[in-house]
């Protein structure tokens, strides 16, 4: 442990004199982002690239800022693109390199900081190993600037839930899902060449390449009237957010992932590795062809009985093997369901799932058995069962599309 802290501070790089303002500057700037001036309210008047008067925190350890403010002389503050647990990501006009980048800025919380430093180690090394088809963000630079971590990222479009959200979560057409799903995987297998585990993979955490979109008119069945269904202009994806990826000969913690994409054998205390990025990829994939997330759940209990719903009873070896934690989810080596429902209302969201080919087959026509089959390849109970990324990629519903 003292080798790594010794480590991160021979990393951490000699704060600047950013808050120290430059002599004999103009005030106005002469092109920061083309017409971002336009975009986003003017900050009060500051001599030019000086960086805002010192604030203290929110109490939540965000960075408080105002548009039109610099964050460093390099970069200007044009908006805010999205807000998470580790901080902020700000939109702003990079003066040295002349284009609009993204900025995470974490909060100045210690856990925050350490998780960013291991991102920035694990961005590090993927672009090290990358010859531009990782399909991962790109990271610029990063800084340590008032005390938060700021990582300096190419500016990508939005996620896919973000897509799915604003399109009133109409489900994406199985072609670009087949797109989707060969880039991410791509991705994963890549990440699993170099033995990193990404462990929260989710639509957040995709972001398409680009915003442009195109409206098709859609009309519906039940009226004459037509509807506008939006889709990417391109296909291009990148993952994003390695702020809890792992190496595979590291300790691991019990929980990992986010609720909806979580693997059973962390459920069950089973330990894991790899194979749960393959789990969350094929929650995912099904997510993006209906629409809506595969295991809507808050609770163990009834994720597992979800599980049991779409694909099958729970293998008894699992069962047996469950951590004590998990042993009280079953009476007689079966699930204890729904006798140990906490609800009505837990039972009937159960109930309304049903076998992965029919959830698929509402939504999809064309391909069908072959999504269905890698989806059933995906989604294996036993992770040594389960494809690999590597294994997933040759699959007739990427070789063979039909």
């Amino acid at each position: 442990m003292a080798e790594e802290d010794k480590e991160r501070q021979s990393r951490k790089r000699r704060r600047l004199t950013w808050d120290v303002a430059p002599s004999g500057q103009p005030e106005a700037d002469e092109r920061d982002g083309e017409d971002s001036e336009a975009r986003v309210p003017p900050a009060p008047m500051l001599r030019r690239h000086v960086s805002p008067p010192k604030r203290d925190d929110d109490r939540d350890g965000h960075y408080v800022f105002s548009l039109g403010e610099n964050l460093t002389p390099r970069y200007k503050i044009l908006g805010k693109m999205g807000e998470g647990t580790f901080g902020r990501v700000l939109e702003c006009w990079d003066r040295q390199t002349r284009e609009y980048v993204a900025v995470k800025v974490v909060r100045s919380i210690s856990k925050y900081r350490d998780a960013a430093m291991i991102e920035i180690d694990v961005l590090q090394h993927l672009a090290k190993n990358d010859k531009d088809d990782s399909h991962c963000v790109k990271m610029h630079s990063w800084f340590d600037y008032r005390n938060h971590i700021c990582i300096v990222f190419e500016k990508l479009g939005p996620s896919l839930f973000d897509f799915l959200k604003r399109n009133k979560y109409s489900p994406f057409p199985v072609d670009l899902v087949r797109e989707f799903g060969r880039q991410l995987l791509e991705s994963v297998a890549y990440m699993h060449d170099l033995r990193l585990i990404h462990t929260d993979l989710k639509p957040e955490n995709i972001l398409l390449v680009s915003s442009e979109f195109v409206k098709l008119p859609v009309c519906k069945k039940t009226s004459d009237e037509t509807n506008c269904r939006c889709l990417p202009k391109s296909s291009a994806i990148k993952l994003i957010d390695f702020g809890s990826t792992a190496y595979d000969n590291q300790i691991h913690s019990s929980i990992v992932s986010t609720r909806h994409y979580r693997a059973p054998e962390i459920i069950l205390g089973l330990g894991w590795t790899y194979p749960c990025d393959i789990w969350s990829v094929g929650c995912i994939l099904v997510e993006l062809c209906t629409g809506e997330a595969l295991f809507q759940t808050h609770e163990n209990l009834e994720h597992l009985a979800m599980m049991e719903r779409v694909l099958g009873p729970l293998p008894e070896h699992m069962i047996r093997r469950a951590d004590r934690g998990a042993k009280k989810y079953f009476r007689r080596s079966r699930l204890n369901w729904p006798e140990g429902a906490v609800s009505r209302e837990s039972i009937r969201a159960v109930r309304k799932l049903d076998q992965l080919k029919n959830l698929v087959s509402r939504h999809v026509d064309s391909s069908r058995s072959s999504l269905v089959n890698l989806l059933h390849g995906l989604l294996k109970f036993d992770p040594s069962e389960r494809l690999t990324a590597r294994q997933a990629l040759e699959h007739p519903f990427f070789k063979d599309p039909t």
